[in-house]
């Protein structure tokens, strides 16, 4: 946002939310809730949408922010609490701290208790989800309020509001997408017509990306573009913004039955669906302002979307191009890591310097496109913030004595990669080895772990979870996230943490990547995780059903001078061992000199 180049302080977003406050006194409103989310249900957002941050100077990429005549507060989970309480400091706006997972909305109970009966509540409906929208209407209709959908005040008070974001679309092709665009919308057509439904709604932009084999830069960091897509049985409708489709790509497209339509013309589709046909949509994948535009004779079935299904199972082709990502992956890691212990002392090297080094790093290696998140490294004190993000303001010399944490990830043509690694820096003490083990337990409990097929993966957290809680240690997020195929670096269906609910569509199956990163933190002293993305591959079938395991698909040496050694059971040191042994084997073909030395000596065995 421009204004932000300028580094606002507290007083401008003051001025924002008494802007703010002048527009609901107009409307008549007794308060006004400002989710993050846009029309597509992005965990993060193109700019033009970015409206609780704009008002709030909160930049997290998840919290709630309500607005009254007398108060404004936002709602974030205990992985943003330091960071929010430093960002609200001086704006007048509370925070208001929830755990993270909790399965309540507590700033609709807030709303329900503090707004008074026959008062009106606004939100914008384009960017609310369907579920949300109805635990918002149903708590509020309880107490006699009213809930207006109709409205976006952001454009009455944002002046240099950024307009839709105008990237270029482009195709993501054989190799690395290794099934065509027909085969992917026969497949979706066969769940639509086993659900009996004519037409299908697709707002999540990840779910088109993958389904239509196209990519954008819409999201930073994530290579997505800005759509709808209306699927019918025999042709669909892509809308998006005009230029963003060359004319080349817009004619591949409709050779395969695909229009591309305005960015603005969905809502004329959807009003304009036959009386009497079935649209299938996801209510946790559309917004309440899209599904209002559908006529009350058309049938909804409610239902995953299957494309999220499909591309949460990665083909036998994805995973052979994945694993040659890790190897150029784990590569970049090895070049940034030798540069890093030798510099280190001799250098002055800042939690900035690593992210460029890393990042420079990465950009080397063949395929790379973008980083898939923005690097944390969090020396000491900052490595306790979950969420912590180092910047020109604000951001540590690693110097001294301490543990290193280092969260990164790219955006490969044929992969995502995340991970997470925890280095010593000077000496560290006793303490921080405890530590440090507690979690890398944690870590090899679930890489070690065999599973029903189709068991609820919110479910596997425990297994991560017990050893640390055998310490008398907690963490306060899930333990593992899917990952997309060159896409999103959080990816549904499937999540394993035990804040999610344990729903039938969260079923563990082949072919699903998603992390295993269990954490330890004390707040002011230093932050533990480590990371690995998993596959889930078959383990065998027996009398009690088809079982499923975790091949690790990461490929950087744990570091070994973090270890308290007496804490490891021998099983422990034999996976960690052979963990190595496969890191040094699978690596060491794409690195030479003083980085394959770092390798050679980092994966030696205990």
């Amino acid at each position: 946002m421009n204004d932000r180049l300028n580094s606002p302080d507290g007083q401008t977003f003051a001025r924002r939310i008494e802007l703010l406050r002048g527009a609901m006194a107009r409307e008549v409103l007794a308060a006004v809730l400002v989710p993050s989310s846009d029309p597509h249900i992005s965990e993060y957002l193109p700019e033009h949408w970015q409206g609780r941050q704009w008002l709030s100077g909160f930049t997290g990429s998840v919290g709630t922010l309500v607005v009254t005549a007398d108060f404004a507060g936002v709602w974030v989970d205990s992985r943003y609490w330091t960071q929010a309480e430093a960002q609200l400091a001086g704006t007048g706006i509370a925070l208001m701290k929830m755990m993270a997972g909790q399965q309540s909305a507590p700033h609709v109970d807030w709303l329900a208790a503090n707004v008074a009966a026959g008062e009106t509540v606004a939100v914008d409906g384009a960017v609310l989800g369907v579920a949300a929208a109805r635990t918002l209407k149903d708590a509020l209709t309880e107490r006699g309020i009213v809930l207006r959908t109709d409205l976006d005040l952001l454009d009455a008070v944002w002046p240099e509001r950024p307009g839709l974001p105008s990237e270029s679309v482009y195709e993501h092709v054989a190799p690395q997408a290794s099934v065509a665009r027909p085969e992917k919308l026969a497949e979706v057509r066969r769940v639509m017509r086993e659900k009996g439904a004519q037409w299908h709604f697709i707002s999540t932009l990840d779910d088109l990306a993958w389904l239509f084999n196209l990519r954008g830069a819409d999201v930073t960091y994530n290579p997505v573009f800005v759509a709808h897509a209306l699927i019918g049985l025999d042709d669909a409708a892509l809308f998006v913004g005009d230029g963003k489709i060359s004319a080349d790509l817009k004619a591949s497209l409709l050779k395969e039955n695909v229009r591309v339509e305005p960015y603005s013309a969905v809502a004329n589709a959807l009003a304009t669906l036959p009386a009497g046909s079935t649209l299938l949509i996801d209510p946790r994948r559309i917004t309440f302002g899209s599904l209002a535009k559908v006529p009350a004779e058309v049938k909804i079935v409610e239902a995953v979307n299957p494309s999220t299904f499909a591309k949460s199972r990665k083909t036998a082709a994805d995973a052979a191009h994945i694993r040659a990502t890790m190897e150029q992956d784990g590569a970049a890691l090895a070049e940034f890591f030798a540069w890093f212990e030798d510099a280190l002392g001799r250098e002055t090297i800042t939690e900035l310097t690593i992210d460029e080094k890393l990042t420079a790093a990465r950009a080397r290696r063949p395929g790379f496109v973008t980083l898939s998140f923005a690097t944390i490294a969090g020396f000491n004190a900052n490595g306790a913030m979950p969420h912590y993000r180092a910047t020109e303001a604000s951001h540590s010399v690693i110097e001294g004595n301490g543990l290193l944490l280092i969260d990164s990830g790219g955006q490969y043509l044929s992969g995502t990669t995340d991970i997470t690694r925890v280095v010593p820096i000077g000496t560290i003490t006793a303490e921080h080895k405890r530590d440090f083990t507690i979690v890398l337990k944690g870590t090899i409990a679930l890489s070690r772990a065999h599973f029903p097929r189709g068991i609820r993966s919110p479910m596997l957290d425990a297994i991560a979870r017990a050893p640390i809680w055998e310490a008398g240690a907690d963490y306060g997020h899930g333990t593992g996230h899917g990952v997309g195929y060159f896409l999103n670096v959080h990816e549904g269906p499937q999540v394993i943490s035990h804040y999610a609910p344990a729903e039938p569509y969260t079923a563990m199956e082949d072919g699903m990547i998603t992390s295993i990163e269990p954490g330890l933190y004390r707040p002011g002293k230093w932050g533990i995780r480590i990371e690995n993305l998993v596959m889930n591959e078959p383990a065998g079938k027996t009398e009690f059903g088809d079982f499923l395991k975790f091949e690790t698909l990461t490929l950087c040496p744990v570091d070994t001078r973090c270890i308290d050694l007496t804490l490891l059971r021998d099983d422990e040191r034999a996976w960690l061992n052979d963990y190595h042994a496969t890191v040094l084997e699978r690596v060491s073909p794409h690195v030479s000199g003083a980085a394959k030395a770092w390798l050679e000596k980092r994966t030696q065995a205990i």
